[in-house]
């Protein structure tokens, strides 16, 4: 009786398969799994259920699927074997590193299924597991054969179809055997899904959706946010679906979770690892401070939510802000799990916020200040991809003047000559020596909107001579605003220029702040969130939906994708949401998404390419007796310098790789997974831009590798020059203000008697307020973190990747030059002609060290190393 009842829950006993010794023969084989109750130990219902599955007949199969045997009563696909069963899952506790444990499994082998090409899983536990690698040890005629999996496999009710595996093989679709070939299709189809209903975690579903999850219209008018991508007003990049219901005000948004809920849907495979959520969590808890700033008011000192002195800002980092008032205690254990509690509390129980020293005051703490240093950080410091070559003067505005009428800059010759070093203008733009930082164009159209919050900021034109030394010396700095007759009347310029001593330092102090201030801002905005984690999610998606994982190209770029949906996703739901941190940081206020929309507008993937970035901003020339086929006109540029390296080392290594798959361009046109992989990024993930004449047209092995070279430059080393650098350079807010709330000082008023009287104090009751200073500094330490499980560029997660050795050995190649790049930047951080590479605040130049030595291996804020991935 007990039998059939356990019959119709659990199905029908596993049949003992034979032994050797009954005759049959076996191949052996091992498993490499993550049990989910290793991974939460909370689920002891899951651990009890899957034991009690386990001991009457229902555990974990594995059916091996024939490559060149065809089932003539299974649509000729590959013959399957028998199933088997993973041995000793209630006992068998093998751990090969944290988590991980390994299962025997043995088949019963049958000479006429040939060599196995993939396998079938089926889960009938409670539970998940995470499948890491399927080994077989010597399978007749073949030898050892190896599977990575790296994939949720969820209980078998949970699936509408099969979960295959396929062995480290890599086949172009035209080479794919037979016996595999509807497999293949098939998995592409589940992956894409069918565009209906809210997806659940264990969903693989790879579908695209517009920005309009940002909102929360139901809350107010306030909360409303407009979709971005769609439309030509504010076109975007596509991210990854959830499909949750729409809200009640407006029908075009999708309803948002809870505040602190960060369950927010993205395919299973895409989330961070167990170790890497549990560290984002405890850092995370700092970037929530806002759910507790009425407490934080009554903690601040004599002035509410002012620095009174530097030395209150440098006790962020020496003293901290202690937290310990009942009254704080009780909201956060309210408002916040224990599990990310318990991070902020000290062994005396006492809450504080206290940040690690940032590297640009660990040395000399006013070195930050200097004219130096001011222009050595826009070629060596957290945004160092906007300075352009001044061309023509004075600097003109693309702006159309029908609009917004004139823009010209009103700089003159007359006040930057004074400090040109004997150089005329005329003299210094024909030898390629004026340079300028220019923010003029992309925030004026906005400045109305942003200034009628509690910011109150320019547009800003910063100009710079490139000296004899190397170094950049800033000329003047133009302060625009709006005319106040309306936009079409152009624009209201004061223009500033370098000093020293008095009142006109102090001056000179604050018109700095203000072009940090726009820099600030749209380094974290465009050079960082939309060119770089923005524009990839719709590679990641696409390449999942319409590659096989049996693709040389799906296994090319998959490595540059990892944690990539998940990081953004999380920002969607605490960072760049109504409300949250961004816009409670930065200076466009609610405003800052949309201005990255009409930023968009402007992006061109061709020029995402180190070179053509370069040439384009005129910061190099054409030059092909140069090893990269260009020259810099600023010679001790560390970005350029060190990312040209990068970019040369990606770029041999993927024609090296690509060439090997596709030695013709014939086998590019004819590869009918890649055209439509390409014809799906250009026409739905970057929907908003497909009439767009520059994108290459996928026809030739030139188009394939310079389009793989830039997704991997982007995803690895453009981000991690513009990511990691942010708390060594930012971590310091007065280096780096992201608002300023008053408009400078005028002779003759208050405001100016009070700057003559305290410079600092000025100067801090403009920037960046104290809370905001918590809540921004508290951001970027998260996001300058490295993961200790972090995989770095010329590595992989697994050696057996592939089992074709030419791209191995080409691998080989990559990671060997990676290390000798490393080399000659590390040699010319010590050599002290590079004064750009050290500068006044002794921070050598390593964002774009590739990942050589121990640093690698630690994680945390080490500001060296280039992840694979935009996975932070």
């Amino acid at each position: 009786m007990l039998q059939k009842v356990m019959e119709v829950f659990c199905g029908p006993p596993k049949t003992k398969a034979k032994s050797t010794a009954e005759g049959g023969r076996k191949i052996k084989g091992k498993v490499l799994l993550m049990k989910k109750n290793v991974l939460d130990f909370n689920d002891i219902k899951a651990s009890c259920l899957d034991r009690f599955y386990e001991l009457f007949g229902k555990g974990v199969s594995v059916q091996l699927i024939s490559s060149v045997r065809k089932d003539p009563a299974n649509e000729l696909r590959g013959r399957l074997g028998k199933a088997a069963y993973l041995e000793k899952w209630v006992s068998g506790i093998t751990t090969i590193t944290a988590g991980e444990t390994e299962f025997d499994v043995s088949f019963d082998w049958d000479e006429s299924m040939g060599v196995p090409g993939a396998f079938i899983i089926k889960n009938h536990h409670h539970s998940q597991f995470y499948l890491k690698t399927v080994t077989l040890d010597d399978v007749p005629g073949h030898g050892r054969l190896h599977f990575v999996c790296n994939s949720w496999v969820y209980p078998t009710h949970r699936y509408k179809y099969h979960r295959v595996f396929f062995s480290n093989k890599t086949y172009l679709p035209c080479h794919t055997p037979d016996t595999l070939r509807k497999y293949r299709e098939e998995e592409l189809i589940n992956l894409r899904g069918d565009g209906k209903g809210e997806l659940k975690e264990w969903d693989r579903v790879y579908d695209y959706a517009y920005y309009n999850d940002l909102g929360s219209p139901d809350k107010g008018e306030d909360y409303a946010r407009p979709v971005l991508g769609g439309s030509q007003q504010y076109p975007y990049p596509r991210r990854g679906r959830t499909g949750r219901k729409p809200t009640k005000t407006d029908p075009n948004s999708e309803s948002r979770l809870p505040l602190l809920s960060l369950n927010i849907y993205v395919p299973r495979d895409e989330c961070f690892s167990q170790l890497k959520f549990s560290d984002f969590l405890a850092y995370a808890l700092k970037s929530l401070v806002q759910v507790l700033i009425p407490e934080f008011k009554s903690l601040c000192n004599k002035t509410i939510n002012e620095f009174d002195s530097f030395e209150d800002v440098h006790n962020l980092y020496e003293g901290g802000i202690s937290l310990s008032s009942a009254i704080t205690t009780k909201k956060l254990r309210k408002n916040i799990p224990w599990e990310m509690f318990k991070e902020l509390l000290r062994d005396d129980g006492e809450l504080l916020f206290k940040f690690p020293t940032p590297d640009v005051i660990k040395v000399d703490k006013s070195a930050w200040r200097t004219d130096e240093e001011f222009g050595r950080e826009m070629l060596a410091g957290v945004n160092p991809v906007i300075i352009s070559r001044l061309r023509e003067f004075p600097p003109k505005s693309k702006l159309d003047p029908k609009e917004f009428g004139n823009h010209t800059s009103t700089i003159t010759e007359g006040q930057m000559e004074e400090n040109m070093n004997g150089l005329t203008v005329d003299q210094a733009i024909k030898s390629n020596r004026l340079f300028i930082l220019d923010h003029h164009d992309a925030l004026m159209p906005y400045l109305t909107k942003i200034n009628s919050t509690t910011t109150k900021t320019y547009a800003t034109r910063t100009v710079l001579l490139l000296q004899d030394d190397g170094t950049l010396k800033p000329l003047a700095i133009e302060l625009s605003l709006p005319h106040p007759q309306g936009q079409r009347h152009g624009a209201v310029s004061k223009v500033f220029t370098p000093a020293e001593d008095g009142v006109e330092g102090s001056v000179w102090q604050l018109a700095k702040a203000y072009a940090a201030v726009n820099d600030s801002g749209y380094h974290q905005l465009i050079s960082h969130w939309l060119n770089t984690h923005a524009v990839i999610e719709p590679f990641v998606i696409a390449t999942n939906r319409q590659l096989s994982v049996l693709h040389p190209i799906y296994k090319l770029l998959q490595p540059h994708f990892r944690d990539t949906m998940h990081i953004n996703a999380l920002a969607r739901q605490i960072l760049i949401n109504a409300g949250g941190v961004l816009e409670n940081t930065v200076f466009p206020a609610k405003y800052a998404m949309e201005l990255s929309a009409i930023v968009y507008k402007s992006w061109v993937f061709p020029e995402q390419a180190l070179p053509a970035d370069l040439l384009k901003r005129g910061v190099a020339v054409p030059d092909p007796s140069q090893p990269h086929g260009l020259k810099l006109l600023i010679e001790d540029y560390p970005y350029a310098v060190d990312g040209l390296e990068i970019w040369s080392a990606i770029k041999t290594w993927v024609e090296e790789y690509c060439a090997f798959y596709y030695p013709t361009n014939e086998m590019v046109q004819d590869d009918n997974e890649l055209q439509s992989w390409w014809t799906e990024i250009r026409n739905v993930g970057h929907g908003d831009k497909k009439d767009e004449p520059w994108w290459p047209e996928m026809q030739t092995q030139y188009d394939l590798t310079q389009t793989c070279t830039i997704i991997i430059w982007i995803a690895s080393a453009l981000h991690a020059a513009v990511n990691f650098g942010q708390y060594p350079y930012a971590g310091y807010l007065p280096n780096r203000p992201t608002v300023s709330r008053r408009f400078m000082p005028e002779p003759g008023t208050p405001e100016y008697d009070e700057l003559e009287r305290d410079p600092d104090l000025v100067f801090l009751k403009t920037i960046t307020a104290q809370l905001q200073t918590l809540l921004g500094v508290s951001l970027i330490e998260i996001l300058s973190r490295h993961s200790t499980d972090e995989v770095y560029l010329g590595q992989r997660d697994t050696t057996e990747w592939t089992s074709d050795p030419e791209p191995k050995a080409a691998f080989e190649r990559f990671a060997k030059n990676l290390e000798e790049i490393e080399k000659k930047i590390i040699d010319m951080n010590n050599d002290k002609k590079w004064k750009n590479r050290v500068g006044p605040v002794k921070v050598p130049y390593t964002l774009l060290y590739p990942n050589t030595t121990d640093y690698s291996k630690e994680g945390g804020l080490t500001g060296k190393g280039i992840p694979n991935s935009i996975s932070i």
